[in-house]
């Protein structure tokens, strides 16, 4: 069976190109998967383009389906992400 996950980097690049936190990625995040999505993707990027390494944490907060990570994230990112897999 194919399974679907969301990329969510759009909706944080809106969010970036108006200022402030909307649209809300954490909760776009959450309405994925209410919505029948089997995970959520995201791209870090070191400029934070995108996606922010505060989302990563958040998102990661509060997903209870896979989490997909791809893309060039800054050089000690997995080093930060495995520290934050010991928060759940």
């Amino acid at each position: 069976m194919t399974k679907l996950s969301v990329n969510i980097n759009k909706i944080a690049l809106l969010r970036n190109a108006r200022g402030g936190n909307l649209p809300d990625v954490v909760k776009a995040a959450m309405d994925c998967e209410r919505f029948g999505a089997h995970g959520i993707t995201v791209h870090p990027r070191p400029d934070e383009r995108h996606i922010r390494y505060s989302d990563v944490r958040a998102i990661k907060l509060v997903l209870t389906t896979e989490f997909n990570i791809e893309g060039y994230p800054i050089p000690n990112f997995w080093i930060w992400y495995s520290r934050l897999n010991r928060l759940r």
